[in-house]
């Protein structure tokens, strides 16, 4: 479904002046560039705000007031002009400014795989973040409220978990997460210029019920793929489905998906069938792709690193811990460590105890730590409150408020969080921690207690504090200042397809 940017446009004209403001607009590859009779009559702030837009500066130096847009330029243009009339157009000098800002991007282009790897990882990196920061505040309200019922539940046992109290709570709490890929897909969708009904559905796909119980039913016989049972089959192809809720990464590769194929089907199909064809074989196409080609190797992967992390837990705790608490929140970002999660599961289900657990544990509390800590020390009242909030969320078991807010969007807060949370797994590993529940970060800490070992609670506490001293002080140090929000600015709107301009 074409997209219409006749509002977009009207608010643009809006904020940068208004239409008498306006002597000449041109384009170039990724943003449109406004001749202005007063520059400051445009505002900044309003203009940064829009969605579409990903950010504004006037330049001096050619006297144009530019707003970035990204891959849909010429068509918010095409709207600009259509409110404005034929006066403001400058062919020329358009067709001029796109040959200069092409050859510019071109020659911006990573030279080697190394280049185009790192460049990849940013682009994708801040899609996530900008994809996850317009829920950020109801991720970190569910976090909290789900770190509240852990504690009314399992610490102080005022609620029981068998009551319908205890139902209704915990579905307040766990709707935000369970849903989470439609929430990120109609987001990442607006931010990917994809149509975000469109890939708010694919994503209802994911996590409907039907294809969630392809997932947990038994597996014992099936046919598997490098250990991975092929519990479905497609059009007699078999297929993985993997556990979609909670996920961030396939619905963010179908938004990105979605708008190739969405543009494809707009140039082939008629008018007269466009608005119910299009989006129709849209989601049949994104979805089918998802749900054949990103379940088995997002599980494959997964798999080679449960295998490995599961020998090392049981060849070497210390080590296990140090390689666990580096990478672990790494492979969450992924959605690579839902093939963890069966080991913990049948750990705790077999024995009562899971030592993976207890050194996943201290990843969630480095990364709580560095968001506490860019709470300390920005100035910013706006970035306190977030980062306050993904605090509290990650202390209460929940890592994604604090990680996509805060930890991932500024400098190198998840990195230096994740120094923390090597030297606390390190720790915990070398004292042979052990964990006795689900229910971790600082919330859980009934999990430690241990009659046969007395001492494992004090060797949580003890790995507790080293995780957060050494991410704290790392983060304050070397992680984070407030000048990193400039040089961010706008990127929670930047996406891989926008160019350099």
């Amino acid at each position: 479904m074409a997209q219409d940017y006749t509002q977009l446009a009207t608010d643009i004209i809006k904020y940068v002046g208004g239409p008498s403001n306006i002597n000449k607009v041109i384009h170039c590859i990724s943003r449109l560039r406004f001749y202005l009779k007063d520059e400051t009559k445009a505002d900044n702030a309003k203009l940064t705000n829009l969605n579409g837009v990903a950010g504004a500066i006037y330049n001096a130096g050619l006297g144009q007031y530019q707003v970035v847009i990204g891959p849909a330029v010429e068509d918010v243009y095409d709207a600009v002009i259509a409110q404005l009339g034929d006066d403001v157009v400058d062919d020329a000098a358009t067709r001029e400014v796109v040959e200069a800002t092409q050859a510019q991007a071109k020659a911006a282009r990573p030279t080697n795989l190394w280049g185009w790897i790192v460049r990849g990882f940013q682009l994708l990196i801040g899609t996530i973040t900008g994809s996850m920061i317009p829920i950020i505040g109801l991720l970190a309200a569910s976090g909290i409220l789900k770190g509240f019922l852990t504690l009314f539940t399992s610490n102080l046992h005022w609620i029981d978990t068998k009551s319908t109290t205890f139902v209704i709570i915990n579905a307040m709490g766990d709707s935000t997460f369970y849903f989470l890929p439609i929430l990120v897909g109609y987001t990442a969708a607006k931010q990917l210029h994809s149509e975000p009904i469109t890939v708010a559905a694919i994503a209802g796909v994911l996590v409907h019920p039907s294809i969630a119980a392809l997932w947990a039913a038994p597996t014992k016989g099936m046919a598997t793929l490098l250990g991975i049972p092929l519990n479905a089959t497609f059009f007699g192809l078999p297929i993985h489905i993997p556990q979609y809720t909670y996920s961030i990464f396939p619905i963010i590769f179908a938004a990105w998906l979605a708008r190739p194929v969405g543009n494809w089907l707009k140039k082939v199909l008629p008018l007269s069938l466009r608005s119910i064809f299009q989006p129709l074989f849209t989601l049949f196409i994104v979805a089918s792709v998802v749900l054949v080609l990103m379940g088995p190797v997002i599980s494959m992967i997964s798999a080679g690193f449960a295998a490995v992390i599961n020998f090392l837990v049981t060849a070497n705790e210390a080590i296990a811990g140090l390689v666990l608490g580096a990478f672990y929140q790494t492979l969450v970002i992924f959605g690579l460590h839902w093939m963890i999660v069966p080991i913990v599961s049948n750990d705790i289900a077999m024995t009562g105890h899971s030592v993976l657990n207890g050194l996943i544990n201290f990843t969630m509390i480095a990364q709580a730590a560095g968001a506490l800590a860019v709470w300390a020390k920005s100035k910013r009242a706006d970035i306190k409150g977030l980062a306050m909030a993904g605090a509290l969320s990650g202390f209460a078991g929940v890592t994604e408020p604090a990680m996509y807010g805060i930890n991932l969007k500024y400098g190198h807060v998840f990195w230096m969080s994740s120094i923390g949370s090597a030297v606390g797994c390190f720790v915990a590993g070398l004292f042979h921690i052990d964990m006795f529940g689900f229910s971790g970060s600082l919330i859980g800490f009934p999990s430690f207690f241990s009659a046969q070992n007395p001492n494992n609670i004090w060797i949580y506490l003890i790995a507790s504090v080293i995780t957060i001293v050494v991410s704290f002080t790392c983060v304050y140090l070397w992680g984070f200042s407030d000048a990193d929000l400039d040089k961010v600015k706008g990127a929670q709107k930047k996406n891989v397809f926008k160019a350099t301009a």
